[in-house]
Formats: structure tokens, sequence, C-alpha cells
């Protein structure tokens, strides 16, 4: 296991919380519910360990763990979280966005605030 795992796997597990957060989990899980609810009809689980700054922490789990999808499923999260004015970075601990998406996303949404009607395909 990665060491960033296991020493996110041992904050949660000693209960340690942030104590300000700018965004609840709450809020987040309620920004991705289309995605929480399609998850959920594969046993797939997304869990928000942080929200602690604006950077969003968040592991998808059960269901998700081996999942072909689980990259785009991660896209589509990020996608939508990086919307919000209080968010400055979504992490996946378990490392499900990789790079080249991420990038790919921050350049369509570079090009969005551009031209405000353009939508990601």
């Amino acid at each position: 296991m990665p060491k960033a795992c296991f020493d996110m796997r041992w904050l949660i597990e000693e209960g340690l919380k942030a104590q300000s957060m700018t965004i609840s989990a709450d809020e987040v899980l309620a920004e991705i519910g289309p995605v929480q609810e399609t998850l959920a009809a594969h046993d797939g689980v997304v869990t928000v360990i942080d929200t602690k700054g604006g950077i969003i922490m968040l592991s998808l789990d059960g269901g998700c763990v081996g999942c072909s999808s689980t990259p785009m499923t991660a896209m589509q999260i990020y996608y939508s979280l990086m919307k919000l004015d209080p968010i400055e970075d979504v992490i996946f601990v378990n490392g499900e966005l990789p790079e080249y998406m991420r990038t790919f996303i921050n350049q369509k949404m570079a090009s969005e605030s551009e031209e405000p009607d353009a939508e990601i395909v």
C-alpha cells in the first residue's frame, strides 16, 4: 500500500478530523448525488475523507475497487466538484483519477470559462 494511503487511513482510524471545513462531506455527497446513486447500484461507495481548506479527499470503495470504469467515475466526480467555488482541489487517495484525465478536465474547464456555453462531452 502506498505510504500516503497508509497515512490517510491511520488518520481516519484515529478519528482525527479537520477543525474547519469550507464545505461539508454532506455537501460533497449531495453534489455528486447522481454518480453516487449509480455507484450504489453496483455496490460502489464514495467515501469523503476530508474537506479541509477546500481540498476534497475522496476514496472510491466497495465495487469501485478494481472496476475498469473507476477512472471515468472519478473524472465525473472531479469535474462536478471543481466547478464549486470553495473547492481548490479534489484528490483521490487511492489514485483513481489518472493525471492525464485530470489535465484533460482542467483544460476543458479553462476553455469553458472562456466560452460559457461549452459542454464537456
